[in-house]
């Protein structure tokens, strides 16, 4: 089984459970760890694969917090970096339907140095990128450049997740949309939420998207549709790919489980880079994704609620 290395934010996230998507009505909260690629992190290794952080924390008790989270999930966080500047947060207020209202304080995830010994590692493994605060310059902006740029030199299995979160890039999206075309056009494996694909691509209808995204060069893309499921699209084949009927009370990390079990069975295969020759395979592997994400969303708070092996395998 390959490893697949998670790059970008760790964080903290103060949850406001069941007190509506209004942040500004919110007085208790509840502190959940957080951050895209350590959910994707998590969710490949509750499932029995093989993953590394590559990110920053503080030096404080929510980074401590935050890595015994990832390394009791089953991480390897030996290449996860400490510095003097405070954890970043996230303070996040959901609906009834487990919808989500963010705002971020931005912190120690931008601190992250490039490590030259970690890019060689990458050659015959996956290397996932996920981008929701990657972009917003500092350390981390220039160290996730370059870990991209490895994992092309390392022929890696590279996927991308733009993570958009409006209240960080609310007037700025032309900016955002920029910073990310680099990354779609030489990844092998895309996700977007459906918001996502329509901001980026400037498309309407779900198949230009994708259309857009092909012509642009990534081989195989996921569009994740909520309860409805995900489009799964290469360049011969669209179709959308159904989920299981659950009762959503927190969507906080739906999408990572997805990609990180997506990813998760992908790694087990001899040769990634053929995932896109097979597309038996590959439906099979979304239905299993699909899964994951619905588990997710039946609990409070990603990682917690991400299903382990026996939940989906068994």
């Amino acid at each position: 089984m390959k490893t697949v290395y998670c790059i970008g934010e760790l964080l903290i996230d103060f949850v406001a459970e069941k007190q509506g998507s209004n942040l500004s009505k919110a007085i208790d909260f509840t502190k959940k760890a957080g951050g895209a690629p350590a959910n994707v992190a998590c969710a490949i290794a509750k499932l029995g694969g093989n993953s590394s952080f590559i990110g920053t924390v503080g030096k404080d008790p929510f980074g401590t917090f935050l890595l015994d989270v990832l390394k009791d999930n089953g991480v390897n966080i030996s290449f996860a970096q400490r510095t003097e500047t405070f954890t970043t947060l996230a303070f996040v207020s959901l609906a009834e339907d487990g919808e989500r209202d963010f705002v971020f304080s931005q912190g120690a995830d931008q601190e992250l140095d490039y490590d030259s010994k970690i890019g060689s590692l990458y050659k015959n493994n996956l290397v996932h990128f996920g981008a929701a605060t990657a972009m917003l310059g500092g350390s981390l902006e220039e160290t996730y450049r370059r870990y991209f740029d490895d994992a092309i030199a390392q022929n890696a299995f590279i996927s991308f997740d733009p993570n958009f979160r409006i209240d960080l890039w609310k007037g700025n999206e032309t900016t955002f949309i920029e910073k990310c075309i680099p990354f779609i056009e030489k990844s092998n494996l895309c996700k977007f939420s459906s918001e996502e694909a329509q901001l980026i691509s400037g498309k309407s209808n779900l198949e230009d998207c994708c259309d857009y995204f092909h012509e642009m060069g990534v081989q195989v893309i996921t569009i994740t549709l909520g309860g409805e499921g995900t489009l799964l699209s290469t360049v011969s084949s669209k179709q959308t790919i159904g989920s299981i009927d659950v009762r959503p009370v927190d969507t906080t990390g739906a999408g990572d489980a997805f990609i990180g079990c997506l990813l998760r069975q992908v790694s087990t295969l001899e040769n990634p880079h053929d995932i896109v020759k097979n597309l038996d395979q590959m439906i099979d592997f979304v239905k299993i994704a699909n899964k994951a994400g619905a588990i997710t969303t039946t609990g409070f708070g990603a990682i917690p609620s991400l299903p382990n092996y026996k939940e989906i395998f068994d």
